[in-house]
């Protein structure tokens, strides 16, 4: 029950960063206008895949997970 509890623990930080994140991610200012993020507009549509932006995140999110895990 101890781990249960520690889990959900985790589980509710997590979450409350990822909704702070989500809330102030306009303030950052290169946040989707890295180059390499691929803009695409048109007359009537519009595309936008951040591709550089979501590498960075991965590689900063790969290494906050292996030092989580190096701790344990």
């Amino acid at each position: 029950m101890e781990s249960l509890g520690k889990s959900l623990i985790v589980f509710g930080v997590v979450l409350a960063a990822v909704g702070l994140l989500l809330v102030f991610a306009q303030k950052i200012p290169f946040l989707g206008k890295l180059p390499g993020d691929i803009l695409v507009q048109k007359k009537n549509f519009t595309f936008y895949f951040p591709l550089a932006t979501s590498l960075i995140i991965s590689l900063v999110l790969s290494l906050v997970f292996w030092l989580w895990s190096r701790r344990s």
